[in-house]
């Protein structure tokens, strides 16, 4: 049996000339969400996605497209032909079964007449079906401001029928907005930081820095979990592996110890600059916010800014623990962030760190390195894995 989910956008249809550009973007990546589920068709008619399933795919097809950037809402429907005796009839069988499964006692009706070459207009249509279903159904009541059950009809070039809204995630349809190298740390922020910035439409790229052999095989692979993870709502991420171990003995050999965090951090920024630009990304994106760490200071901060030109977007700046930890568990990353395998800050941890830099001196510091080459060998030598679905695939 074929079943319908209508699909509704909300910030899309505030854009205008560029509106249909955001459109078809939304719709390909509903119909890249609903790729794997067999005998699945979505069509895209006048404002409204609808995709059309198998009823035993009801479950998968409402879990995939819910997640989907730009979904505002969904709904299960009825699609039945602009003829008011068959709406009646459909409508009535729809609050039977509410009533039958969730005891529903008071019912309205609501029409969304987009149709206007419909012949009645909507306070007449809700009259005309509401009159029929309370005729019909003994003990079931009308209540126009709090009722158990709003029973919808939307008029289009056909008529959907509906009870419920399921929530989506809002936002921008994913890839519309530019592309982002993320720092992706394996902590609880940064994955946090790339699903909030794919929410508004930016793509994904990343890259997570490792110091093998003092880190393990274990951490990396919890990386690319939280990557598999992120493409419940991603097309693929690319991860790129990149080992700073020596640049981090050059820091410990040559500069302060108290220094060694946000040289360190630096030379981060400077390698995702690189490969931002490498890979076509016009910032760089990570799970930073104020007063976190030590290291996380407005100077701090600053400091690490100065390192790069392309702009650093912090979507987590003013975000405390409990609501980034808040947002983590919803998106299924927070389990996998709290393993406890060591990363490459934990690796010539100083007892001090340096909470208000001056730029001078870092800089003065870093120029006792030569930053050319330890940047240039630790890209050489880096490796990508992309993740597409959850699948992983290393290019050779």
């Amino acid at each position: 049996m074929r079943s319908l989910i209508l699909v509704r956008y909300g910030e899309i249809g505030l854009k205008g000339q560029n509106r249909r550009y955001f459109e078809k973007r939304f719709v390909k990546n509903i119909k890249m969400a609903v790729k794997s589920i067999a005998e699945t068709e979505v069509m895209d008619r006048h404002g409204r996605a609808y995709v059309e399933f198998e009823e035993q795919d009801k479950d998968a097809v409402i879990s995939a497209v819910t997640k989907v950037f730009g979904v505002v809402s969904l709904s299960v429907a009825i699609k039945v032909d602009n003829d008011i005796d068959v709406m009646k009839a459909e409508g009535l069988r729809e609050i039977r079964r509410q009533i039958e499964v969730n005891g529903i006692k008071t019912f309205k009706v609501e029409t969304k007449r987009s149709n206007k070459g419909f012949p009645m207009k909507s306070p007449e249509i809700c009259q005309e079906i509401g009159g029929y279903i309370y005729a019909n159904v003994e003990g079931l009541k009308v209540d126009v401001n709090n009722p158990d059950v709003t029973l919808t009809f939307e008029i289009r070039e056909r008529t959907y029928i509906y009870c419920e809204r399921i929530p989506g995630l809002g936002g921008m349809p994913y890839g519309t907005a530019g592309r982002g190298m993320l720092l992706l740390s394996g902590g609880i922020d940064s994955p946090v930081a790339a699903f909030l910035m794919a929410r508004r439409g930016v793509e994904i790229e990343a890259v997570h820095f490792h110091s093998y052999p003092f880190t393990s095989d274990r951490a990396l692979e919890k990386v690319l979990d939280l990557g598999k993870k992120l493409t419940n709502y991603m097309t693929n991420v690319k991860i790129h592996s990149v080992n700073i171990l020596e640049i981090q003995k050059a820091i410990n050999e040559h500069c302060p110890e108290e220094e060694m965090t946000i040289l360190s951090r630096r030379f981060m920024m400077k390698i995702a600059e690189r490969l931002a630009l490498d890979y076509n990304c016009g910032a760089l994106i990570t799970g930073e916010n104020i007063g976190q760490v030590a290291s996380q200071t407005m100077e701090g901060l600053t400091v690490t800014n100065a390192a790069v030109n392309l702009p650093v977007m912090r979507p987590l700046i003013a975000y405390d623990k409990n609501e980034i930890i808040k947002i983590a568990k919803q998106i299924d990353t927070y389990e996998t962030s709290i393993l406890p395998f060591e990363d490459c800050c934990t690796v010539f941890l100083p007892d001090r760190v340096v909470t208000k830099p001056k730029l001078e001196k870092i800089v003065s510091s870093e120029n006792l390195l030569d930053v050319e080459t330890l940047i240039s060998t630790a890209i050489e030598n880096k490796e990508t894995h992309i993740i597409h679905r959850g699948e992983l695939y290393i290019p050779q």
